[in-house]
């Protein structure tokens, strides 16, 4: 019976209609959250530019190779010189794993030669269970308006033997998404499966 629910739990998680909950080309949900400095970010606020959320947790093995190899900093230079704004999230609740508080978020930023334009923390998990982020990284990008137009994995390095990957040499989706973006063009690719650590909700 234990083996049976697990099948099922990983057919829910995996499958492809679990991880879409804010359709593609819909308004994201406007949200409200405190970045590491105090101050309180709105999503809407950055209305005319595209943005990316990465949702991250510095204790996941995922989520500490693509740092460790700057595959996670040089999407965000990436970002940067596309004049897109980078929002990265911390959904881990507190006592879990990822769980930091604002001086550890910006050490962590600062060690590890990381640009997001804010570090949010969201330690209820209210804004990662708004867009039912699954995993970290769990990506999203919005265009000018605020529409939905990619969300998913990073890149495709996902699977099996992710930790022997060059992922430099990866197909990153997040930049790939960015460009087409830019140049006027639909996102060839607008859903993607996630993977990574669960993110660490409040039970």
């Amino acid at each position: 019976m234990i083996k049976i629910l697990a099948f099922v739990s990983s057919l829910l998680f995996f499958s492809p209609f679990s991880y879409a909950y804010v359709g593609n080309d819909d308004y994201a949900p406007n949200f409200q959250l405190l970045n590491t400095y105090g101050e309180e970010i709105s999503l809407n606020s950055f209305k005319g530019k595209r943005v990316v959320l990465e949702w991250t947790n510095h204790g996941c093995p995922f989520v500490a190779k693509h740092y460790k190899t700057g595959n996670m900093q040089e999407t965000q230079n990436f970002a940067k010189a596309e004049n897109a704004v980078w929002l990265t999230i911390i959904s881990s609740a507190p006592g879990t794993q990822g769980y930091v508080s604002p001086e550890e978020a910006n050490i962590l930023t600062s060690t590890r030669n990381a640009s997001p334009s804010h570090v949010l923390l969201d330690p209820t998990g209210t804004v990662g269970q708004m867009f039912e982020a699954k995993t970290t990284p769990h990506m999203y990008i919005l265009d000018e308006k605020g529409l939905m137009k990619y969300q998913g994995a990073i890149d495709d390095a996902g699977g099996r033997g992710f930790m022997f990957k060059d992922l430099m040499q990866s197909n990153n989706y997040v930049k790939e998404g960015l460009k087409e973006l830019k140049d006027g063009k639909s996102v060839t690719i607008p859903i993607t499966k996630p993977y990574g650590c669960s993110v660490k909700y409040a039970s």
